[in-house]
């Protein structure tokens, strides 16, 4: 069994590097491995405003695995799910065959054994800043199941996970392309793309995993993620909105996703839009990434709207000295030399 420490140790020190596809989940599972054994890996990645999965990657785990479990999760009957995953009151999900009691569990175990798994951990990575990610290790069929003790100690693993997930979400990567304008795509009821807008077709192919970032079952998956989504949010509306924002380092660009049914009880079509995350747009989910408090995510709001300090120290009601310090820590959080510079990385 390997040393807590040294996991931390080497995911730390991956902060910050730059991954293409899945090489992240391949880092992750070989840094793990000595403290829990496992035999696949899933690490996603969520937008800490609204909870909606944004990114992810896989290693030696099935994306029809994953996708079977997203019907499960958004659909069916899933005891720890991303649409639930805000009212999980712990942080570790186990699914080992041992208490079938559970709501969900025997349907979890179910759709594992399918896919030739035979018990799944999951570790929810969340802490008082907002809701980072979702990090799950199977098991095949005919190993020994994870345990209490193994979700212990993959639970001690949240902090350098957080860290290394917001070091990628953050990356000070410029984006390729020229600006697109938003695109539009019709899930039908059978979760299958019905149709696409022209300015759509050029979003896929500017995402597609063919240009070396995202990982090659990146755009069926996390199209079928995002409008099972809006289905559940419109029956249920206190899981995830289905509103995602993908960082640079994952498609080469920041991407907004959010989709909405076009029907009243979510079982017909939904549209789902794509466009460039900047901005406005991008405002609550960049405060988040760079770990902003709520003070200086309303004097970010204001120096973006071009407020002067002494403008923004009059609607706060606070002093000049306050806003500045506020001001300061706002560069220093998000890595910019001033206003110009954080324009420049909010609009570009």
């Amino acid at each position: 069994m390997g040393d807590v420490d040294g996991v931390a140790r080497c995911l730390e020190a991956a902060v910050g590097e730059r991954f293409v596809r899945d090489e992240l989940a391949a880092l992750v599972s070989q840094a793990v491995a000595p403290w829990v054994a496992h035999d696949g890996l899933r690490l996603f990645g969520m937008n800490p405003i609204t909870g909606a999965v944004s990114f992810g990657f896989l290693h030696d785990f099935s994306p029809d695995l994953v996708q079977a479990q997203l019907f499960d999760a958004y659909l069916g009957d899933d005891a720890f799910s991303p649409a639930d995953i805000t009212r999980q009151p712990k942080a570790v999900g186990l699914f080992d065959g041992n208490d079938l009691s559970i709501p969900g569990h025997q349907r979890v175990l179910s759709t594992l054994a399918a896919y030739g798994a035979g018990s799944e951990v999951r570790l929810l990575l969340r802490n008082s800043q907002g809701l980072w990610g979702l990090l799950a290790l199977i098991r095949e069929s005919g190993r020994g199941p994870f345990d209490q003790d193994d979700a212990g100690r993959l639970a001690q693993l949240s902090p350098p996970l957080i860290a290394l997930l917001r070091g990628y979400a953050t990356a000070g990567l410029s984006p390729s392309g020229a600006p697109l304008p938003a695109g539009v795509v019709i899930v039908g009821a059978d979760h299958q793309v019905r149709s696409l807008t022209s300015e759509a077709r050029a979003w896929m192919r500017e995402i597609s995993p063919e240009r070396g970032l995202a990982p090659e079952w990146m755009p069926h998956v996390s199209m079928l993620e995002i409008s099972l989504a809006a289905r559940r949010h419109l029956v249920d509306p206190g899981a995830p909105r289905p509103v995602a924002c993908s960082p640079t380092a994952f498609l080469g660009r920041r991407v907004a996703v959010h989709a909405q049914p076009l029907d009243e009880d979510g079982k017909g079509d939904v549209a789902v839009v794509l466009q460039d995350a900047t901005g406005a747009l991008l405002l609550p989910t960049f405060a988040a990434w760079h770990g902003l408090t709520a003070r200086e995510s309303l004097v970010l709001q204001h120096l973006y709207s071009g407020a002067a300090p002494k403008q923004i120290a009059r609607s706060l009601k606070v002093s000049l000295h306050t806003v500045n310090t506020h001001v300061k820590a706002v560069f220093r959080k998000t890595g910019v030399s001033g206003r110009d510079a954080l324009l420049a990385a909010l609009d570009s």
